[in-house]
């Protein structure tokens, strides 16, 4: 099944998308539904986020690949993590599939993409298992982990790298039925591709982090949590249209801009 949030006649909802069609529910699918009988054309309505999350979870460095790389890029010997870390995002660089990623006049063109396997948390759960984590998800989208990388090397945090506003695109609807062992990335700029890669080819996988999460915290409906990546991305310049697949979950797109430009 795929949960879509949507906007249509100025009215905002959760809606079942079925091919191109939108059947339009009342309720949430962390809260309970019903089917309204009424119906939307897909392309005739707005996509809006999947979910307003009431955290933003965020896995760092958890590919090879993208370790390695990033280890060349910033000169330093690459170190592999030997356990989950969790980090944070921001709500407010969140923007919905076709929104526009603006680029900060002052940034620099180290401006580059993380394409993310997003888990849409459905439940409350605490003190999970791994073999029981799977329990709590509700279903996956994708996100666009933006960072401007002169920033992340200069700045103490990732307050403005990562979490400035629109720099965390996220879409375009949430899936309920993955075989994340099938899954494959492909990001695309411009039409071209650029990264391809085998999804759950984690360091640690989605059941390990939450069950490393709900030792510690507990998690809530409509919770994010965003993968990491692999491999690595070019720089990316005004105009720039960055498409973001993930077999069977869907497509997550979106313009670049420069503010001013």
């Amino acid at each position: 099944m795929r949960w879509i949030r949507y906007t249509s006649a100025g009215a905002t909802s959760y809606g079942i998308l079925e091919g191109d069609k939108v059947l339009e529910v009342r309720g949430t699918p962390f809260t309970g539904t019903e089917k309204t009988g009424r119906s939307h054309k897909l392309a005739e309505v707005k996509i809006e986020l999947p979910v307003v999350p009431p955290t933003f979870y965020a896995v760092g460095f958890n590919y090879t690949d993208h370790i390695m790389k990033v280890a060349k890029r910033t000169g330093v010997e690459p170190s592999i993590p030997t356990q989950p870390d969790v980090g944070y995002r921001a709500n407010n660089g969140l923007i919905a599939h076709g929104e526009d990623v603006i680029i900060p006049k002052d940034a620099t063109d180290s401006i580059q993409y993380e394409g993310e396997l997003v888990a849409v948390i459905g439940k409350k759960a605490k003190h999970l298992s791994e073999a029981d984590a799977l329990s709590c998800v509700l279903g996956w989208t994708i996100g666009n982990d933006v960072s401007e990388r002169s920033w992340q090397k200069s700045d103490r945090t990732l307050w403005r790298a990562k979490n400035t506003d629109t720099f965390n695109p996220m879409g375009p609807w949430i899936e309920t039925e993955v075989d994340l062992d099938k899954l494959e990335t492909r990001v695309r700029v411009n039409g071209a591709e650029s990264l391809c890669f085998r999804t759950n080819a984690m360091l640690f996988g989605v059941e390990r982090y939450i069950a490393t999460i709900t030792k510690y915290i507990t998690l809530y409906p409509g919770d994010v949590l965003w993968m990491g990546t692999d491999g690595a991305s070019p720089n990316l310049k005004h105009g720039d249209v960055v498409e973001i697949e993930i077999t069977g979950i869907g497509t997550l797109r979106n313009p670049f801009v420069r503010a001013g430009a």
